[in-house]
């Protein structure tokens, strides 16, 4: 991405309201496995500027949480803000040695420009332990793709079922995959067809706009939790097992 994304994401990851509620969906997918945490290597892979990095380690406690990131500003960024170490690195060639890692996350990466997802979920998979499991955040739809897209140098998004066929085709097995971001789907999707050139959405929205969004997203969790499932929404969250 352009520095001035990187700059953006910093300065809005920890209080916007999408980014928080990506946060507690990733952080939530993983400790509904009743994980044990202690001493567990969690890996965010593609760490960007360290707004997730900081949420893991604020949930995980004792665990030891790591970050990789291919940009060097931005691994500095994430260091500073979670105090966590960053390896500089791609999701290509991570550099980890096989079956270190307890859990690996990784949010809007695999669909960034000089990332093959195929490639990117081959190399990552020998980094878990039997059993460990991959959470990815993905943007759904290609038809959806946007100016904000190209903002943040996007270049494909993911349907469900293209989703479940890269995790398989990786070895990776027990798949679940699901939408979210629904309830508030029709304002995103009018946003962004409304607006083709490349302008990024990264930005701080009016305070009370910020809570009633946020809101919308915890109410979605709690639909979830009951065991509603989401049929459509903007982002595709899947959870599976390295065996």
């Amino acid at each position: 991405m352009e520095r001035r994304e990187y700059e953006r994401l910093a300065e809005v990851e920890e209080r916007g309201w999408w980014f928080r509620g990506l946060h507690d969906n990733l952080i939530r997918a993983w400790q509904e496995t009743r994980p044990e945490i202690a001493g567990a290597v969690l890996l965010d892979a593609g760490s960007g500027t360290g707004g997730l990095l900081t949420r893991l380690k604020q949930a995980a406690p004792q665990a030891c949480c790591i970050g990789l990131e291919i940009d060097a500003m931005a691994a500095a960024t994430a260091r500073a803000k979670s105090g966590a170490a960053v390896a500089a690195g791609s999701v290509l060639a991570p550099p980890f040695a096989p079956r270190s890692c307890h859990a690996i996350f990784s949010a809007d990466v695999l669909c960034h420009r000089g990332v093959e997802p195929g490639a990117a979920l081959a190399a990552l998979a020998p980094c878990l332990k039997s059993g460990g499991l991959l959470i990815l955040n993905l943007p759904a739809y290609r038809w959806l793709f946007s100016g904000h897209d190209r903002a943040v140098d996007n270049v494909r998004r993911f349907g469900a079922r293209e989703t479940r066929r890269l995790l398989a085709a990786a070895g990776f097995t027990h798949i679940r995959i699901g939408y979210w971001n629904s309830l508030l789907f029709p304002l995103m999707l009018a946003q962004r067809l409304s607006h083709r050139r490349a302008k990024s959405d990264v930005e701080l929205l009016p305070a009370p706009i910020e809570r009633l969004f946020g809101g919308i997203l915890r109410l979605e969790r709690g639909l979830s939790r009951l065991g509603l499932r989401l049929p459509f929404g903007g982002s595709i969250l899947a959870v599976a097992v390295k065996p």
